[in-house]
This record gives C-alpha cells, sequence and structure tokens, in this order.
C-alpha cells in the first residue's frame, strides 16, 4: 500500500519534475510513511510514498524492468505475485527484487496491456513505457484504490488522491455543481465524475493510456456481469446448492490463503456479523497462533454489535481489541475524515472506522482483512429483500397484505419505517411505477437524498440545470442489464455506486490510510465475484434469507448463532455526534452559521438553520434529516479545506521533509 502521484507530457524536459513531484507526494505521506522514491526522464515524473509490506529491504519504488525501458510506481498489492514471478521465470525473466511491483513490468513486457488481466490484487498503477513514450494508468476490477487525473495544458498529471493534484493546480479545489449534486444524491460520484472541477477518477476495471502524441484511450478490461435471467449456472455446468457450496467454500479458502502474503503481522477487522467472522475462522486454518482481531463498540445499542464480536471472539479464540466509540469522539474527528475522503459523506459510519485504523496502528499493524464486499456479492443487504417485496407488492399495488412483509425487514433499527403499517406504505411505495427500470431498487434511499437537495441554494439549483438523477444514472448501465434477473439488476447497481464511490472510498481505503493501514478485500476477489455472479439468484436470497450459499460454505466454522444472524449493517451515530448538552461543536456552529453558510453559496441559509436546530433538539430521527445534516457539514467542511488548499499550493515551493534521490 502506497501512494503515487506523477504527470505525462510528451517532449517535456525532466529540469524542473521534482519540486512538482515533491509538492504532491508530500501529500501523501500519510499514506507512504516508510520512504518517497522519484523517477523523472522526458516526457515523465513519477514519484511514490510507500507503506512498505512485501519485501521490505528491496521493494522501493519506482520500479524498473531489466533494460529501464519500462517503470512504474503502484499502490496496492498484487496477491498472486508468487505464481506470476514463477511462470515470467521459467520463460527467461530476471527479477532484482522480492517484490509484487516487479511482476507488473515484466508482465507488461511478456503480454503488453493485457498485464492487468493477469493480476489478483487491489491496484492502482502508472506504467511508463519510455521506447513507446507512452503511459498506462490501471484501476483494479472493484475499484478497492484509487485513482485521479487532470489536465493542465499539454500535461496530464495524477495521483492516488486528489489532495496531490491540488497541490500543482489550486484551481481545481473548486467544488463542480453536478458533482455535489450526485454526492449528495448516490453518495457518491458516477466514474469518471469528481465533485473538483476538471478532476477525473478512473473507473473501476479500466485502464487509460495516454500516448506518444497525447491522445487517450480509456478501455475497459473486466466488468461485474451477470447473465441472461434464465441462463444462469455457477461456473460450468448446472451445479446443485451442495456442488456450489463446496465450490464457494475452496475459492474463499484460496482468496484468504492469497490475502495473508505479507512480510509483516496481518490482523483483521470483527463486527460480529456473518461476513468478518467467517473471513476470521478461514484465516485460522493458516496459522497456529491466535488471530489478532479489532473491533469498535458503541455506547447506543440501536448500533453496538460488541456482545456478537464477544461470543465470536470465544468461539475462535482470537486476541482481540475493542474500541470503544463515543459520540462526541465521532464529532470530533469528522472534519479530519472529511480532510481525508475528499468528497461530501453522508453518514458518520466511516470516522469509528478511522479511529479503529489509528488503534490497529498503535498495535503495530499495518494490514487487516475485512468482511467487505460479502453483502454486495451475495446479496446480503435488506435493499435486495425490500427490492423482492415491493416488487411482489408491484404486480398487486392496491394489496394490504403484501407490503406487510416489509415490517420482516429493518429490525435493527430504533426507528424503522416499517414499525407503522401506513408509513411503511407511503415510504416504500415511492417508485413502485419504476418497477421495470434496473434503479428500481435504488429509488427509495435516492429519494430519500431529496432533502440534502433541498438545501441547495437556488443559484446552485440554477447551475446544476436540468438533471434528473435516474435517467442520468440509466445512462451509466449496460445496455443488455434489463436481460438480466431483477436481484442482478439490483447487485450491480449497488456495486457500482455504494461499494465503489462510498463503501471502497471514504469508508474504507481513506478511513484506513488516514493512518497508514492496509486493508483486505477476500470476498472481492474477482474469481468469487465471477462465481457468484454465475449463482442461481435464490442461492443468494432463499426467500428472504439473504447470503443463503455463502451461509452454508461457512457453516461448522462458526456458531450457530452467528450463521443464522440477520444482517445488521454497520452504522454509527449520525447528526447526534455534533451536539454536547444540546449545544453544537465549536467548528459545527461556525461552519453553519447563517453567515458562512451564505458566503458558501452551496445552501439556502434558512434552511440549513432550521435543519440545524431541527438536530439540536435531537427531532431528527430519520435518514432523511441526518443525511442531509452530515452532508450539508461535511460539504461545508470541504469548502473552507480547499480554500486552504488554494492558498497553501499557491505559496508553498519548499521540498519534502524527507527527500531520497531520484531511481535512476
Amino acid at each position: 500500500m502506497c501512494g503515487i502521484a506523477g504527470f505525462v507530457e510528451p517532449g517535456a524536459l525532466p529540469d524542473h519534475a521534482q519540486p512538482a513531484l515533491e509538492r504532491m507526494i508530500r501529500t501523501l505521506a500519510h499514506r507512504g510513511p516508510d520512504g518517497y522514491g522519484f523517477h523523472a526522464d522526458v516526457g515523465i515524473g513519477l514519484a511514490h510514498a510507500r507503506l512498505s509490506i512485501i519485501d521490505l529491504a528491496t521493494g522501493d519504488q519506482p520500479i524498473h524492468n531489466g533494460r529501464r525501458t519500462v517503470w512504474t510506481v503502484f499502490n496496492g498489492e498484487i496477491f498472486n505475485h508468487v505464481e506470476l514471478r514463477q511462470a515470467l521465470e521459467r520463460e527467461g525473466h530476471c527479477f532484482y527484487t522480492r517484490s509484487d511491483t516487479e511482476v507488473i513490468v515484466h508482465l507488461y513486457e511478456r503480454y503488453g496491456d493485457r498485464f492487468v488481466e493477469h493480476l489478483n490484487g487491489q491496484f492502482a498503477i502508472a506504467l511508463w513505457d519510455s521506447e513507446r513514450q507512452r503511459l498506462v494508468l490501471a484501476r483494479d476490477r472493484a475499484g478497492i484504490r484509487p485513482l485521479f487525473h487532470a489536465r493542465s495544458g499539454g500535461r496530464l498529471w495524477f495521483a492516488s488522491e486528489i489532495k496531490a493534484l491540488h497541490a500543482v493546480l489550486p484551481d481545481t479545489a473548486v467544488l463542480d455543481p453536478l458533482g455535489l449534486a450526485q454526492a449528495l444524491t448516490y453518495w457518491s460520484t458516477i466514474d469518471p465524475d469528481t465533485v473538483y472541477a476538471g478532476v477525473r477518477s478512473l473507473p473501476p476495471g479500466c485502464m487509460l493510456s495516454i500516448e506518444h502524441d497525447g491522445r487517450e484511450r480509456l478501455t475497459r478490461y473486466w466488468d461485474w456481469s451477470f447473465p441472461h435471467a434464465g441462463d444462469v449456472s455457477p461456473a460450468r455446468g448446472t451445479f446443485s446448492v451442495e456442488a456450489a457450496t463446496d465450490a464457494l467454500r475452496e475459492l474463499l479458502i484460496d482468496a484468504v490463503r492469497l490475502q495473508l502474503r505479507a512480510d509483516v503481522p496481518v490482523g483483521a477487522y470483527l463486527s460480529g456479523g456473518l461476513d468478518s467472522s467467517g473471513i476470521v475462522a478461514l484465516i485460522r486454518g493458516f496459522t497456529s497462533a491466535p488471530v489478532r482481531t479489532f473491533s469498535l463498540a458503541f455506547d447506543d445499542v440501536e448500533f453496538d454489535e460488541s456482545a456478537h464480536q464477544a461470543t465470536v471472539v470465544r468461539h475462535l479464540g482470537t486476541d482481540h481489541t475493542t474500541l470503544h466509540c463515543t459520540r462526541t469522539d465521532i464529532g470530533r474527528a469528522f472534519p479530519q475524515l472529511v480532510r481525508h475522503a475528499e468528497t461530501p459523506i453522508l453518514r458518520t459510519a466511516p470516522v469509528p472506522l478511522m479511529l479503529l485504523a489509528g488503534r490497529v496502528r498503535q498495535h503495530g499493524y499495518k494490514v487487516v482483512l475485512t468482511g467487505e464486499g460479502a453483502d454486495e456479492v451475495f446479496g446480503g443487504y435488506d435493499l435486495f429483500k425490500e427490492a423482492k417485496i415491493r416488487r411482489f407488492w408491484a404486480r398487486q399495488p392496491d394489496s394490504r397484505l403484501r407490503p406487510g412483509l416489509l415490517r420482516r425487514l429493518y429490525g435493527y433499527l430504533e426507528n424503522s419505517p416499517v414499525q407503522h403499517d401506513g408509513f411503511a406504505q407511503s415510504f416504500f411505495a415511492r417508485g413502485l411505477e419504476h418497477m421495470g427500470r434496473p434503479i428500481f431498487a435504488h429509488v427509495p434511499r435516492w429519494s430519500t437524498a431529496s432533502r440534502a437537495m433541498a438545501m441547495l441554494s437556488p443559484e446552485m439549483r440554477a447551475s446544476i440545470g436540468p438533471w434528473d438523477p435516474l435517467d442520468a444514472y440509466e445512462r451509466t448501465l449496460p445496455a443488455d442489464i434489463m436481460e438480466w434477473s431483477p436481484l442482478a439488476r439490483d447487485q450491480y447497481v449497488e456495486a457500482k455506486s455504494l461499494l465503489a464511490g462510498y463503501l471502497l472510498a471514504a469508508q474504507g481505503d481513506r478511513a484506513a490510510m488516514a493512518h497508514s493501514i492496509e486493508g483486505r478485500f477476500p470476498y472481492l476477489d474477482h474469481r468469487l465475484i465471477e462465481f457468484a455472479s454465475r449463482l442461481p439468484p435464490n442461492f443468494k436470497i432463499h426467500g428472504l434469507t439473504e447470503k443463503y450459499l455463502l451461509r452454508r460454505a461457512l457453516s461448522g466454522l462458526l456458531p450457530r448463532e452467528v450463521i443464522h444472524r440477520t444482517k445488521q449493517p454497520y452504522r454509527a451515530p449520525d447528526s447526534q455526534s455534533f451536539f454536547v448538552d444540546g449545544k453544537p461543536l465549536d467548528y459545527v456552529s461556525d461552519l453553519l452559521s447563517r453567515d458562512s453558510v451564505q458566503a458558501a453559496g452551496y445552501f439556502n441559509p434558512v434552511a440549513v438553520e432550521h435543519l440545524l436546530k431541527k438536530c439540536q433538539a435531537g427531532q431528527a430521527i430519520g435518514f432523511a434529516d441526518n443525511q442531509a445534516f452530515v452532508g450539508v457539514l461535511s460539504t461545508m467542511l470541504l469548502h473552507r479545506s480547499m480554500a486552504l488548499s488554494r492558498t497553501a499550493s499557491r505559496h508553498e515551493r519548499a521540498p519534502v521533509d524527507r527527500p531520497v534521490a531520484a531511481a535512476q
């Protein structure tokens, strides 16, 4: 795990590259506290901040091939690097390090742009081919590791985080109105859009090549893909549920085996639910020592899962640490999280995970395995079951019995939308007319965001222009998506929106890397995704039992109460975290004052003031108000940090604190 940055400009001389590269990479020191590396040549500048995990002695980047014609800087891990190295060595390739990075340059020599198809990992790669004078940027299939780019004149700049682009392109530290609207609606922007003017994200599973004449070519090498309805079979042939269970268990074991590879100790997050508990149980098969696990606990019973965590700790005998996170902890740390997330966020849930990463680091660990991704891959969210019920209801929209099935959902919520039949029918009836559209399952959640959108100022609304969020999102979807099963459509939209844009970003990469911690995600091994995508829908949601096949695969490894426990999504206190004894935290009062909101120009000061008072009085009990409050506050925090960033980048010319010699 690391941070990367650099630029490409055909024919540009390297004489003045170092100061700009140093300014960029210094902003990414939290991603790579173990050292910096640089390479500058005609047309190219590469910079790297290293978090050393594999090949601690000789793995410094940039890394080159034998002839020094191919160079790379890389953020992430290539989990199958051992097997790739062995195959390449049999073909005569010679290596000068033991790092996973070096397989990248040799694979490129062997396969050209198809090198990325051979990688099992989580990565953001910048590769320079000096003979062809071309740069290749590549991002992993699921979007675990970020990569951004922006153009200025004839130069394309790239970096792991947008703050590195701000360091050399201060004019990009401006919020884009449409990007803001997307973030407040979908919880993230739609790739390649970002919330910053002129900054683009490289979409998951994509490669961007910048050729010798400056032309850009974007290629998608992988995507979540599902069979047409009625043409579903797990892998080869038609599997029984028993055979599919065995195949899944073998894939899970191998994914965990690969992701345990490291030259430093590896721990695991443990929520107490099926997904993370399953990963910890599988890790036990590869070690004789107790697994090192880390968990969160909360004061609020609605969010706390410590009793379930204790059950798993006792059963598996792990060496466990619990971080108790209070509302005050969340409120005070929220500005730090937003600085790292670099986008408006609608929930506080990433904050405790950022604090937990700090605790992991204090205990001397750099790597943790997590259970993230299982819900998207195996159909775990209540949203999927909710959509199944709503489709059943939509066939008889006047039925009073069918929506009653919704009472079986959201039992973990203190203020559940299904507690009162009238409210439930009103809430979940939204969008029934969209049953024939691929975004059907997500309409209620995106409709909840209308409260945040209602906060926008008239000027901001005018700058966004006419925009229909449902139509806009559907334009990004595969042409044949309506040929897939309804569950497959729901899974695809969830994977491309919430997973890649929010969970793996603000709640994953950024929260962990704020404390130089690498999260690994065995459930997002692309082989597992491809296998699960071929499963019949009832192997994933059986009746209203979610993750049916995964439960079977982990049966026998965990206590029965964990195997059969209903999914409880990880959540944290939202608006209530920003008030102590009925008074808002100082920075909240300052940022959400009428004058501050008016000066920023994004939101209507009167509407924000009303929302602030409602939250202060403890009357914001629903998702809509809480999301609006957190969204407005995070946007205002971004506004302040962007102003500071523009000022600093325009005046700062100092070198990095710990420069290292440029690679030769």
